[in-house]
């Protein structure tokens, strides 16, 4: 029987981002907030299958829950490559069809398979046929000069005739020829009126919103509208404390809320075992930085991580440095 705690997780998650989410960051949220679905950057099938870099997958227990997104093309390979994460544990397996790199394009996924369906509907059934962790896709509204109100209706349709029951919307197009993979982050414009859209016309799929989202106000706008889940990217890793810290209570109605100064104590064990196995400060604490930003004492803290992480040999006392800059109070 397939686990229902992502999809119940699904109602808040911090979006896949390349470079940004690695374990150490997701160590960091999942200590901000027990609630929230947490997701892997993205890992390519072929790496797991061709490459065995199966290292990729590796993360902290206490992470659950937690989702892997693949990206691929191959129905064989990315079947297999899932066979691959629901033996490692992961809560769900995503399959990237939002992403415009230039890298991903060439490799014939990501926001590109917009343009070929279904290729994605065959490659998420083998998917599901592949192992008893749920398949989720995470998309775009259309790409280039598609007519999003008809093509992302087509598209949710046939990825639930093939067994998806929950899907995660970015809601802009991404322009594949003409704009930089940054670029399609902001230029689109966003258009979360069709996504609202989408959940009326399939109120049997769970929907989540993505892209543009700056606060919990926003997300709970978006939950009362009767959206499922709401997708949260950069602003829960540069302002993880005004995302995240309040998730639990605001999004989920547990009771109690942390403060910033308590989360850098409980990461004071982890960093201290990455740091005595060999590793470098600054791998974790660089996705600490926007910890205290808008409070006193933010650039300090900033500073003193960005300039002494990197050393050799840095340790906990450039934390506590850093710390000091900070007043007490949350």
């Amino acid at each position: 029987m397939v686990s229902n705690t992502a999809s119940q997780a699904a109602r808040l998650s911090v979006a896949p981002m390349m470079d940004w989410t690695d374990r150490h960051c997701r160590y960091l949220h999942r200590l901000m907030s027990a609630r929230t679905l947490l997701y892997t950057e993205m890992v390519t099938a072929p790496a797991l299958v061709r490459g065995g870099a199966l290292h990729l997958l590796d993360y902290n227990a206490e992470e659950h829950p937690v989702a892997v997104q693949l990206g691929g093309s191959d129905p064989a390979e990315l079947a297999e490559a899932t066979a691959l994460c629901a033996a490692h544990g992961y809560d769900e397996i995503n399959l990237n069809v939002g992403c415009p790199s230039d890298r991903v394009q060439s490799g014939c996924f990501g926001a590109v398979l917009m343009e070929r369906p279904a290729l994605v509907a065959e490659c998420v059934s083998a998917m599901i046929r592949a192992s008893n962790v749920e398949v989720t896709v995470k998309c775009r509204i259309g790409v280039d000069k598609q007519d999003p109100e008809t093509v992302l209706p087509d598209f949710i349709a046939r990825m639930r005739d093939a067994g998806v029951t929950r899907l995660a919307v970015h809601a802009r197009k991404a322009w594949l020829q003409g704009l930089s993979p940054k670029e399609n982050r902001d230029i689109p414009p966003l258009d979360y009126d069709l996504v609202l859209r989408m959940k009326q016309q399939f109120p049997d799929l769970h929907i989540s919103v993505n892209g543009g989202i700056e606060s919990l106000e926003q997300a709970k706008g978006f939950l009362k509208d009767g959206l499922d889940g709401v997708m949260i990217g950069r602003a829960a890793y540069h302002t993880p404390c005004d995302i995240l810290l309040r998730a639990d209570h605001e999004i989920f109605g547990e009771a109690g809320v942390k403060t910033a100064h308590d989360v850098v104590q409980e990461m004071r064990p982890y960093i201290a075992r990455h740091v005595e196995q060999g590793g470098k400060l600054a791998q974790v604490t660089r996705h600490m930085l926007g910890m205290f930003t808008g409070r006193p004492g933010a650039r300090h803290w900033r500073r003193v991580l960005s300039e002494h992480g990197h050393r050799a040999g840095a340790g906990l006392e450039v934390l506590d440095e850093a710390l000091s800059h900070i007043p007490e109070k949350d």
